[in-house]
């Protein structure tokens, strides 16, 4: 395994390549709901890394979109030695996706992108480019964002949760579109928790970053599968679950409003002294009270919500479930029809 300050060039056919059994790159696509472009996207991966001249494996991980995609991976895997499938057990998000399919890989860099064409398959060599300059992990960092207002706004709370673990200027820079280095899924092997962020585990492993600007298209065919409550989901666990931003504003609140409650207690007490007369009426002691108790509240709520975050990982429930391999359902296929062969003759 070449280490950061001696990477691998594309260039290594001894080991990798275009004839090799063993991949050089890992491509590693999660599936939603993309049946429609599930052909166009393997023509454009393909046509763009054999260019490179470099081996390669396309792994495809359907999410259970209820759509007929697994069908079209299946074809795709049965024609193409290079393209394996995997359908998850249920529709498990994203990220619970991706580790799947990274988990599974087998080349020496992954390199991970969406099945909407938004992240043009020819910008990959741009980013391992970047790779080849002793870097662990590199970002295609769009150079205009055509997503939507909301999942904009969802992308940039995100990018402010990440930047404790990996600096603010890459953390603005992150976006599904990455290359790495394999090695750096060790160490996250015994991650289990069923909220999965795989940026934040990757600064497991790593602080080597950087990003590149590359092209991002616009959707051609259907719409994104993110609606506005995956979009808040997706923040609160990504906030809750690798940050502790939460806690820190609850400690930020509840010093301002302590604060704000002696200011209070010392003008009540100085008009007191002074004039003799305290603060009259009911209203502004219930607002006082109120304001309290909802800042209590709103810090009790953020402590559910860490405790839940353990609950949940006490269960020990498991980031994602394979229901079956397109692989090895094409080798079973293929042996099933040698041996009907064998009997005809």
């Amino acid at each position: 395994m070449p280490s950061p300050t001696h990477p691998t060039t594309l260039s290594d056919e001894s080991r990798y390549g275009i004839n090799s059994p063993i991949p050089k790159l890992s491509i590693i696509v999660p599936v939603y709901r993309s049946q429609e472009m599930l052909r166009e996207l393997y023509r454009r991966i393909a046509a763009a890394v054999e260019l490179l001249n470099t081996n390669f494996e396309l792994i495809l991980v359907e999410d259970c979109g209820g759509d007929d995609s697994w069908r079209v991976i299946q074809d795709i895997a049965g024609e193409d030695e290079r393209v394996r499938g995997i359908q998850l057990s249920r529709n498990y998000g994203q990220h619970n996706a991706l580790l799947c399919g990274i988990r599974a890989a087998r080349g020496e860099i992954l390199i991970t992108l969406d099945d909407d064409l938004q992240n043009p398959p020819e910008e990959i060599q741009k980013l391992l480019e970047m790779l080849d300059g002793g870097f662990d992990v590199v970002y295609g960092t769009p150079a205009a964002e055509t997503h939507g207002f909301l999942r904009n706004q969802a992308s940039r709370i995100t990018k402010l949760a990440l930047q404790s673990s990996m600096g603010a200027e890459t953390a603005s820079k992150v976006s599904a579109f990455r290359v790495f280095r394999t090695r750096l899924r060790d160490s996250f092997a015994e991650y289990r928790s069923p909220s999965v962020n795989i940026d934040v585990l990757l600064t497991w492993g790593t602080t080597r970053f950087s990003a590149v600007l590359v092209r991002q298209d616009e959707r051609a065919i259907g719409t994104s599968g993110y609606t506005l409550r995956k979009l808040i989901t997706h923040t609160i666990n990504m906030m809750t679950g690798f940050s502790t931003i939460p806690l820190q504003m609850a400690s930020v609140v509840g010093f301002i409003f302590g604060t704000f409650g002696f200011i209070l207690l010392a003008y009540v007490m100085g008009r007191y002294w002074i004039s003799g007369s305290s603060v009259p009426g009911f209203p502004f002691l219930a607002s006082i009270i109120a304001i309290f108790s909802g800042v209590q509240l709103f810090a009790l709520g953020i402590f559910g919500e860490y405790l839940a975050r353990m609950h949940f990982r006490t269960m020990d429930r498991p980031p994602y479930t394979v229901r079956q391999n397109a692989e090895e359902q094409t080798f079973v296929t293929a042996s099933a029809e040698n041996y009907a062969q064998s009997r005809e003759t």
